[in-house]
């Protein structure tokens, strides 16, 4: 929302500075983002007066001016044709920065003859694209006068941000009377003179019965003949240009004026181009209309139209039409002056994606008599600026007048707000913000504003007394502490994030962070989606639901650095997925995709590309930093369908799926472009079980003094038995001797059994009592072999 100064001092009469003023706003919650101050940027431009300017001797085009100024007298060669002796105009001196063609003057000689600065043009200042002469000034201004102060453009620009409870602050009248109350000075009257009109309206409102008349419930307006839409006067295209809007024509202007002096959005048709009278009703199938904005919108039965006798003529609360819109050819005008429901206008405009003024104060919510004195407003203003004839006003539906009384106990202003308000001061506050206010057994009863459609409870009215007293007032009172030691901040589930995060980033991954959205198409490679994950109103046709899978997103990012030459690349995401819209819907998981090449080409050895053991190794790195029992998981082959299911699989405690690895399936993979192997991992976060708490006192470590012994035995087995099946056996026939078991070998060819393979294995005993002997160590293989025959099948290869 912007204002200036001047417009402002319209409707506040006050004393105080400029600077006070902008502090002020700040502190009763009307933030200010911004000040602009032209006349800043023409400080250097003054009034002088050309007291001679003779023919150039040598350019026909050219004059030669003595110029008197703020600071003496200069010697300008000037090629302007108004230039001329007696005439006051505008000085630039050497040094000085010309916005209009970004340069700075510096002193020179133009066809021999010097020049010491120069008289400027409009456009040279940037006011303008006039640029036919020099700008010569009526009458006889003081030399060394500033030009923004002759031009009256000395009139700063306050840009404020308005909360969504604050509509009334969308016209500048709503923030005079917040300064007011906060001491800055007295709201001026507004001045409203009714006019009762000449003639009967050849144009009448109806409202549909229905929908259309909740959407609506009342709407006035007037007939205006033999009016001259001509341009605005300079004070209005002033203002207007001053906070960001084109000037179009008197009437548009004037709409738009009111629409931020009083926050009562207005519309005018053409009358001369409105068939019969005007409906507010709800559109009907296959229509649609050509908007102000140059766009046609697609209307359904939820979308409030007026129309005429034949078709749509504007989108209620939302935007006219372009068919009935002035020109300057219009004569005959009708007005429009509405009051619609917020929700529906907000449904409205987000659903046919238009925003605009109207839209913007209609959701928020005006003030519901403004059906009354925007008909008088905007009548002066026409009549004033355009002249013309006015009608008497037509009205339909009725105005809603909504009464709201809301009481306040005094005492209730400290304990909310925590700052002590005498009573007679609470009153006085909210009487200046347009409160009624009568006191009653020592509680004060209040009639909210018409205005005021955020206010409907006690604690709103202590946030008004409190922010117009100041929220600086409030004390700084520390939170009372309840122990020497802060609680954690993050809880175990929220470190252990980290911890993952920083065990992937160790393990060369790179961290990503992916919209919660995804394609639906692409979403049902990784499984059914819930409807309930169906986005209504997605941000991008091709983000439309949320996202089952990570890896989804990860293929995509994966696909996008593919294609800019970075093939051989891993990423993860922690973060959750969607599985229906329940609190217990969003996991959390640590995905990861790995592409191309996990060894590349290097004098060594040959390249070797990713694999579903490289994301083997990424989940065991995982879930060993969040000591999860690694040695006691079981690895199942039942891999969700968007891994490849000859290479996959999953990591079980139990019954309790801890995380899935494997290859990316071929189709999953070609879908998103990718070329080559992509390995892929998702560790389920919320399903790893905390580690049992340990005693404060850490135990020593165990490190025995005696030699430990090696050992390998290859077996040869069944092809379909798991590795893990033989280690885990081996492991566990000497728990208390065998310190590791770990697979080094596989073999598969001639020399075997056909449906046969060798799998050796490396163990390592660790006495902890004394060296072992040869019959010991001898011992323990013989149960070692035994338990892996009874566990596996498998025999000893000779």
């Amino acid at each position: 929302m912007k204002l200036t100064l001047s417009w402002l001092k319209d409707h506040l009469q006050t004393d105080r500075s400029f600077e006070e003023i902008v502090t002020k706003l700040s502190l009763v919650g009307l933030e200010v983002e911004g000040v602009e101050d032209p006349a800043a940027a023409l400080a250097p431009f003054r009034v002088a007066y050309v007291r001679e300017a003779e023919q150039h001797p040598n350019a026909d085009r050219l004059r030669v001016c003595t110029v008197e100024h703020a600071d003496g007298v200069s010697q300008v060669v000037c090629g302007a044709p108004n230039a001329k002796t007696g005439m006051y105009g505008i000085f630039a001196g050497p040094g000085s920065y010309i916005p209009g063609t970004d340069m700075k003057l510096k002193p020179g000689k133009i066809r021999g003859v010097e020049s010491n600065g120069m008289l400027v043009s409009e456009r040279e200042m940037g006011l303008s694209d006039e640029h036919d002469g020099i700008i010569e000034l009526v009458g006889e201004p003081a030399i060394g006068t500033p030009l923004a102060e002759v031009l009256g453009l000395n009139d700063p620009v306050i840009e404020i941000g308005i909360t969504p409870n604050h509509a009334e602050a969308l016209g500048i009248r709503g923030i005079a009377r917040d300064l007011a109350a906060a001491g800055m000075g007295k709201v001026k009257p507004l001045g409203l003179t009714r006019h009762e009109g000449s003639f009967d309206s050849p144009i009448r409102w109806h409202i549909e019965p229905g929908e259309a008349e909740v959407y609506c419930p009342a709407v006035a307006g007037r007939y205006f003949r033999g009016v001259t839409n001509c341009e605005s006067p300079t004070w209005l295209k002033r203002r207007l240009e001053a906070i960001g809007l084109r000037p179009i024509s008197a009437l548009v202007d004037i709409t738009n004026y009111v629409t931020f002096d009083l926050n009562r959005p207005l519309h005018v048709f053409d009358a001369d181009k409105v068939a019969g009278d005007v409906t507010m009703r709800m559109a009907r199938a296959g229509e649609e209309i050509l908007a102000l904005d140059g766009k046609s919108y697609a209307l359904d039965a939820e979308t409030l139209v007026i129309a005429d006798e034949k078709v749509p003529e504007a989108i209620g609360g939302i935007m006219g039409g372009e068919e009935s819109g002035c020109t300057l050819e219009t004569t005959n005008v009708f007005l429009e002056v509405a009051y619609f429901d917020p929700i529906r206008v907000a449904r409205t405009g987000r659903r046919l994606g238009v925003t605009s003024d109207a839209r913007y104060r209609f959701e928020r919510g005006i003030d519901p008599e403004g059906l009354t004195w925007g008909i008088d407003v905007a009548t002066a203003l026409i009549l004033q600026i355009c002249g013309g004839e006015a009608s008497r006003p037509v009205l339909a539906g009725t105005i809603p007048a909504p009464e709201q009384r809301v009481a306040l106990r005094p005492e209730r202003v400290e304990s909310l707000g925590g700052v002590a308000v005498a009573k007679d001061r609470q009153v006085a506050i909210l009487t200046e913000l347009g409160f009624s206010v009568s006191e009653r057994d020592g509680v004060l009863d209040c009639l909210v504003p018409t205005w005021r459609p955020d206010v409907d409870g006690e604690a709103d009215l202590v946030e008004e007394v409190l922010r117009i007293e100041g929220y600086d007032r409030i004390p700084v009172t520390p939170l009372p502490r309840s122990g020497d030691l802060p609680a954690a901040v993050l809880t175990p589930a929220q470190r252990r994030r980290t911890q993952v995060r920083q065990t992937l980033a160790w393990r060369g991954l790179d961290e990503v962070i992916t919209f919660s959205f995804m394609d639906g198409r692409q979403a049902a490679l990784f499984g059914e989606v819930d409807e309930s994950l169906r986005l209504v109103n997605p941000i991008s046709s091709e983000l439309d639901v949320m996202r089952p899978s990570v890896l989804g997103n990860l293929a995509a990012a994966l696909q996008r650095n593919a294609d800019r030459g970075s093939p051989d690349l891993g990423l993860f995401e922690v973060g959750p997925i969607y599985q229906d819209d329940t609190p217990t819907g969003e996991p959390w998981l640590a995905s990861g995709l790995r592409h191309g090449l996990a060894v590349g080409r290097q004098w060594q050895g040959d390249s070797r590309p990713v694999d579903a053991f490289d994301a083997k190794a990424d989940v065991l790195a995982v879930l060993e930093i969040l000591g999860a029992p690694v040695e006691n998981l079981q690895t199942s082959r039942d891999a969700p369908a968007w891994y490849h299911p000859g290479q996959s699989g999953q990591l079980r405690l139990g019954p309790n799926v801890l995380a899935a690895f494997g290859s990316l399936h071929p189709k999953v993979a070609r879908s998103y472009g990718l070329k080559g192997k992509t390995a892929a991992f998702e560790i389920f976060l919320d399903r790893i079980p905390f580690p049992k708490a340990k005693s404060k006192a850490k135990a020593p470590p165990e490190i025995s003094a005696f030699q430990p012994v090696e050992r390998d035995l290859a077996f040869v087995l069944d092809r379909e038995v798991p590795a893990e099946t033989l280690v885990r056996a081996a492991r566990a026939a000497e728990r208390n001797l065998v310190s590791s078991v770990r697979l080094f070998d596989l073999y598969e060819g001639s020399g075997l059994p056909e449906g046969k393979k060798s799998l050796a294995i490396a163990i390592t005993l660790q006495p902890k009592t004394a060296t072992l002997t040869d019959a010991e160590i001898e011992a323990a293989m013989a149960k070692i072999v035994a338990a892996v025959n009874k566990a596996s099948g498998a025999t000893l290869r000779s």
